[in-house]
């Protein structure tokens, strides 16, 4: 037993050495703590977290939870493991449509937001993140009732009986993918918290969670397997599957070049275009309500990591290029040696021997600001 410890077991009481500077540290870090509760930015869709936790998904330990996204969770425990994998396929997507882009879809390592600060923004990239998140969750919890890795759900089981398309009549059969639960059960989880707001954000990531959720259901296939003699396709079993996630992404991707600014509506419920010459219809395209920043320089207010060190195309003049990448900053070359396979010969039977060939390439990356303070804007 400890010192502290016996004297309590005994009655006693130790009298702090400095009773006045204990009750001042004290109400010290009683301001502080309250400054961060009152002042500590809120990040909306903490549930992005569930990737970086892998098959440790514990409903009450994932920070910031609404009461009905906690209660899905402890109810389908096995969906948030589909949720999670998921969600490590959606970033990856993002950082690939992102990969040229000052802004590469950066996540940070520790932190339950996924993407910082950069999300508080209303911008193009937030319409973006939570399109292709919304997605994912699709995507991820489809693909896992068809393979019959949950207990709520399998194949769809209303694709049944005979059917037609442009090349003649077939027979439904096979394992359709149950889309529409993946949808179903998406919107619940991943609209809960916004739900809960009335705010110009609100509705626009409940606008951007649709298109991302309609946008999988968008790329749906029909695949078929012919049962005709010599394999002629005068009978056919087909089912509807999804499409590979990267046409979901280069789709959104697409979306985000033409996504709408838009604005409160003060006359009614909803949101309107902020351009009064726009003449087309929003249902299905991403909208934003705030610009974004330039991303040129780190920010951490804004949540930009800056372009300092990034890789660049010295010969491109797109957004990969040094001129676009580097703000008009300039970059610095160094010569590296890259060691590729060559010579590949195939070996009977049934092998292909490479040899290692090395050469020598310019890799040109961005310089800083040449004020070191700016880049790190606080």
């Amino acid at each position: 037993m400890s010192f502290s410890a016996r004297n309590v077991a005994m009655g006693s009481r130790e009298e702090p050495k400095y009773p006045h500077q204990s009750k001042h540290t004290s109400k010290i870090y009683f301001i502080f703590i309250l400054f961060l509760l009152i002042f500590t930015p809120r990040v909306d869709s903490s549930w992005w977290y569930i990737g970086a936790l892998g098959a440790r998904v514990i409903c009450d330990n994932i920070p910031g939870l609404v009461n009905k996204q906690r209660q899905l969770c402890q109810g389908h425990p096995d969906l948030m493991q589909s949720i999670g994998e998921g969600a490590k396929e959606w970033i990856r997507e993002c950082q690939h449509q992102f990969q040229y882009h000052r802004w590469n879809c950066s996540t940070l390592d520790r932190d339950h937001t996924v993407f910082g600060r950069v999300m508080l923004r209303s911008s193009r990239e937030a319409a973006f993140v939570y399109a292709i998140s919304s997605a994912g969750v699709v995507y991820a919890i489809t693909r896992a009732c068809s393979q019959g890795e949950l207990k709520s759900c399998n194949c769809d089981g209303q694709k049944r009986g005979r059917s037609s398309d442009a090349e003649g009549s077939f027979d439904w059969g096979g394992c359709s993918d149950n889309i529409n639960y993946g949808i179903k059960f998406a919107k619940a989880f991943v609209d809960a918290r916004e739900k809960m707001m009335k705010d110009a954000r609100a509705l626009m990531n409940l606008h951007n969670n649709r298109c991302g959720r309609m946008a999988v259901k968008r790329f749906m296939k029909l695949e078929c397997k012919c049962h005709g003699v010599s394999g002629s396709c005068s009978l056919r079993t087909c089912w509807l599957a999804m499409s590979d996630f990267r046409r979901t992404g280069d789709y959104l991707r697409k979306k985000y070049n033409t996504a709408v600014e838009v604005t409160m509506n003060q006359d009614g419920p909803g949101f309107k275009v902020a351009d009064k010459n726009f003449k087309g219809n929003i249902k299905n395209e991403l909208v934003y309500v705030e610009n974004s920043p330039d991303y040129c320089l780190m920010d951490r207010t804004a949540g930009s990591l800056g372009t300092a060190g990034r890789v660049c195309n010295k010969s491109s003049r797109g957004t990969d290029g040094c001129e676009v990448m580097c703000c008009g900053r300039g970059y610095d070359t160094m010569r590296v040696k890259r060691v590729t396979k060559c010579e590949c010969k195939f070996k009977w039977c049934c092998a292909v021997e490479c040899s290692d060939c090395e050469d020598v390439v310019d890799v040109h990356t961005c310089k800083p600001h040449k004020r070191a303070d700016w880049l790190d804007i606080t």
